[in-house]
């Protein structure tokens, strides 16, 4: 049975059972405590808590998951994959533990004519948690599962959370029995690899707080109302029903694999066992490239691009741990391209669940493709750095590479610690692996540390989730700049107040707003909240306005006069300017988009935004960057999209209605079942969008292009002005050429010409003065070389020479002196020059020289160490700088001694 059946089966059970089916979110989803979604039940956290009313009693939903704590055990284990699919049933204060055991029951062993999965119900077990009887009374009473096959487990086994704070309850885990050759009987307690989990249904009836993950933690008390959570995995039940060894080996990953083994000579399975512990090394890799390359392809189309951080770092390290598998493997990957011919398979296989993979190809392979080329630039500069490493821990006769050094090639040029760890050991070398392990999780607590200095998870929401009871906040900007409306609540330091007063910085909440919260890339409204008074009025500065929890408008204010009460009537002023200025740049960034794809294309599609008034920028997926006749194409087609006078419209429909009239969403964005698509011209710009917007393109004014930058691999970055800042940036610009006009002495017409003219002269100049230096500095080798001394053997010439001397002609004066001297003698020179008040320094040592055991290398590690500078390089020419020339002679002598010491 295809994965793709297995989903759709699942669906139409639930459905039958009348659940309602709720699209899945995309995976960077917008919560502080995660990175990407890891749990079906994720987006239905608000539900769960009681922040908002669910608006169905019963869902069912496919999710896609990644889950990167477990990486390096991917390809070892038959369980462990980065990205999954999670088919879930949820009940939100509906039925509870009997009906959703016996739902998972039905399907998991009806007969497969019948729309169920047909599994032998004899080979099923379950677990329950420690206490809990009720659940095991109906696995007994209701499926009839015997006691034996019934296994009781703690609360790191069966008491479920996202192992950060949020909802929780005990769970009963379905099981698998896959037979002897997976490994020994005795139950899931015994063997998961035998005995393989394929179904979770959580009991979800608490909240947990702070703590450890999986055990430990703190239960802050009862949800709302008792729900059901369940997670089938997907892939788990496509392994059994394909009957193959492991979730690597089922119809969406195995055509990467076998792909890969092709291309790289390799036979899969040839010297592996059926149980994942018997694989062999060959295989892991295998499998880690059919995993990766997968989650690659879906984490690029849900929008995420490659960066030093976060979820981009994430991705990074997939796509790189599958490229460096790939090489390790060698055959036509050792030196060829890995990603573009295995991510086409992956989509491919992916295709039938998710269609938008084969019409968004173009934009996911730019980014994907540029990012390998990026690391195979990495790896040329990496195993460089490396070899400098090796060669200096068998100098200083060390047997490992520091974990220092290892995490900094790692952390700084992102080479990979598996990578480090085998080509030290080529050189004979080990690596302190346990200073490199301790090292990174002290960068992870610094990040997460980082991370809640600057958001609050769901423990702290306390105060916003106690106003939103009253009902959300009613957005009237659309319509209106002023809002009568009240002060529903105060908040300072996470907690409600009734009063505060002039000077103090509160966050506030009204019943109704017209000031639009920061999304969509639009920065928030500014402006003032005014309270009519007897005694005078109180007034609010509104420094930022934002949505903590869905439905609820917040706004962070200073309160410049009177006394702010909860409970007052109060009028929301959004400032006109800003506003106007705000919607010509939110409008401008769409006219932008569609600029864009009209100019390069249909893949050229948004990845994000960011406006504020009179200002926008906006990343979009393309390779590689714009040269002046494109961007000035970019910039004319937006103008006349101005000049045009396109109207704007605004419609509201269901999001299948959106994506059937072709209405681009941007990428990571979670919207509604309604959305709102926002229409410049009809067809020619349509997108969903929550912004404020000019009604007529013409309102926008002018748009001037400033700029255009990568911002990652397949990512570029466009920044524009609109309206009255357009208008000053191109009067500066026209400021600025009536200057160079007046200072060169000709027409603006005629300046590229004038100033290139100038720079040709100008480098003309610079390298005959660079050739007469040269040749000035080439008059001093002769009498330098007279002023060589024997020290232990050795012809030395130690010599600071007059100050300026670059360090090119530093070297080849050093090597034109050495060549003067004896060359059946050992000989050494070191030079040094002052530049700007530090000194660089050259040491150059003769074939002689070096065959008597000299090292130009060494020399210069003397002289830096002397001088406090730094330095290194071959045994035949090094160089360093730094230091101050004053020290240079007490230098010079330490060269002298490490000379007589050594002979």
């Amino acid at each position: 049975m295809k994965t793709a059946e297995i989903r759709q089966r699942f669906v139409d059970h639930f459905v039958r059972h009348g659940h309602e089916v709720v699209p899945g979110a995309p995976l960077p989803f917008d919560d502080p405590n995660l990175l990407f979604i890891n749990a079906g039940m994720v987006q239905f956290v608000p539900y769960f808590t009681g922040q908002l009313e669910p608006p169905w009693s019963r869902a069912v939903s496919v999710q896609k998951c990644v889950r990167t704590l477990d990486i390096e055990e991917v390809g070892k284990t038959t369980r462990h994959g980065t990205f999954f699919q999670m088919n879930g049933n949820f009940s939100f204060g509906d039925y509870f533990k009997e009906e959703a055991i016996r739902m998972a029951w039905e399907l998991s062993t009806g007969p497969v004519a019948d729309g169920g999965y047909g599994l032998d119900g004899d080979r099923i077990w379950a677990t329950v948690y420690l206490d809990d009887d009720e659940a095991i009374d109906i696995w007994r009473r209701v499926v009839g599962l015997p006691l034996e096959r019934i296994v009781r487990r703690g609360m790191a086994d069966n008491f479920w959370s996202m192992t950060v704070p949020g909802p929780c309850g005990p769970c009963s885990e379905l099981y698998y029995d896959r037979g002897a050759a997976y490994g020994p009987e005795g139950g899931p307690a015994v063997d998961e690899d035998r005995y393989m989990e394929f179904w979770n249904l959580v009991f979800m009836q608490n909240e947990r707080g702070a703590g450890p993950a999986k055990e430990g933690y703190e239960i802050l008390g009862e949800l709302p109302r008792k729900n059901i959570d369940t997670g089938m995995g997907l892939e788990r039940v496509a392994t059994l029903l394909q009957g193959v060894d492991n979730l690597y080996e089922i119809d969406e990953t195995r055509p990467v694999l076998d792909r890969a083994a092709e291309l790289s000579g390799k036979r899969y399975g040839g010297e592996s066992g059926p149980s994942a512990a018997e694989s062999a090394p060959d295989d892991v890799r295998l499998r880690v490239i059919a995993d990766h390359v997968r989650t690659g392809l879906m984490l690029v189309n849900d929008g995420v691009t490659p960066s030093n951080e976060g979820r981009g770092y994430v991705l990074r390290r997939i796509l790189r741990r599958a490229v460096r598998s790939a090489r390790m493997l060698g055959g036509e990957f050792t030196d060829g391209a890995v990603l573009p011919q295995l991510l086409p398979v992956a989509r491919d296989a992916m295709a039938p669940s998710y269609p938008e993979l084969a019409i968004d190809y173009d934009r996911i392979a730019m980014i994907a493709y540029g990012e390998e080329d990026a690391f195979r630039r990495t790896l040329a500069s990496g195993t460089t750095i490396l070899d400098v490493a090796v060669r200096e821990a068998r100098q200083a006769d060390r047997p490992a590479l520091s974990g220092e050094r290892a995490f900094a090639l790692h952390d700084t040029y992102g080479f990979p610690i598996d990578l480090t760890i085998e080509m030290a050991a080529e050189a004979g070398l080990s690596v302190d692996q346990e200073e490199f392990r301790r090292l990174m999780a002290e960068q992870r607590q610094r990040a997460k540390a980082d991370a809640r200095s600057k958001k609050s998870g769901v423990a702290s929401t306390a105060a916003y989730r106690e106003l939103r009871e009253h009902g959300p906040t009613i957005f009237t900007g659309y319509e209106s700049l002023e809002t009568e409306s009240r002060i529903r609540g105060i908040i300072r330091k996470d907690e409600l107040i009734e009063v505060a007063g002039p000077g103090e910085m509160v966050e506030v909440v009204l019943d109704a707003t017209s000031f639009y919260a920061e999304s969509g890339g639009q920065v928030a409204d500014e402006g003032v909240i005014v309270i009519p008074g007897s005694s005078g009025e109180t007034r609010l500065r509104v420094l930022d306005v934002q949505r903590p929890i869905k439905g609820l408008i917040v706004h962070r204010v200073q309160v410049e006069s009177g006394e702010l009460r909860t409970g007052a009537e109060a009028v929301a002023q959004v400032d006109p300017e800003w506003r106007l200025s705000a919607r010509q740049a939110h409008s401008g960034t769409h006219v932008v988009h569609a600029a864009l794809r009209e100019v390069l294309g249909p893949s050229a599609l948004q990845s994000g935004s960011y406006n504020k008034p009179g200002y926008l920028r906006l990343d979009f997926a393309w390779s590689k960057g714009l040269d002046q006749r494109t961007r000035t194409d970019i910039e004319e087609t937006a103008n006349r999209a101005l000049r045009r006078d396109l109207p704007v419209a605004v419609r509201y429909m269901p999001l299948s209605q959106a994506r059937e009239i072709g209405a681009l969403a941007l990428f990571g964005e979670t919207y509604d079942a309604e959305v709102r698509v926002v229409e410049i011209g009809g067809a020619w710009s349509r997108e969903l969008c929550g912004g404020t917007h000019v009604s007529h393109s013409s309102q926008v004014g002018a748009l001037a292009i400033t700029g255009e930058a990568s911002v990652g691999a397949g990512v570029r970055r466009i920044e524009a002005y609109v309206g009255l800042d357009a208008i000053k940036f191109l009067a500066n610009e026209r400021a600025l050429v009536a200057a160079l006009s007046d200072l060169v002495k000709v027409p603006p017409a005629e300046l590229p010409d004038r100033i290139e003219s100038l720079i040709t002269r100008l480098r003309n100049a610079e390298r005959e003065l660079d050739r007469l230096r040269a040749g000035q500095v080439m008059q001093q080798a002769g009498p330098l070389a007279q002023r060589a001394t024997d020290v232990a053997g050795v012809q030395l010439l130690t010599e600071l020479v007059p100050a300026g001397v670059a360090v090119n002609d530093l070297r080849n004066l050093a090597v034109n002196v050495r060549d003067r001297l004896d060359q059946s003698r050992p000989a050494a020179v070191l030079l040094a020059s002052a530049v700007e008040d530090k000194l660089s320094f050259v040491a150059t040592v003769n074939s002689a020289g070096v065959a008597a055991g000299r090292s130009a290398g060494e020399l210069v590690k003397v002289l830096a160490q002397a001088l406090g500078a730094r330095g290194g390089g071959k045994a035949d020419v090094a160089q360093g700088a730094g230091g101050s020339p004053g020290d240079a002679p007490a230098a010079f002598d330490a060269v002298r001694e490490a000379l007589l010491k050594t002979s």
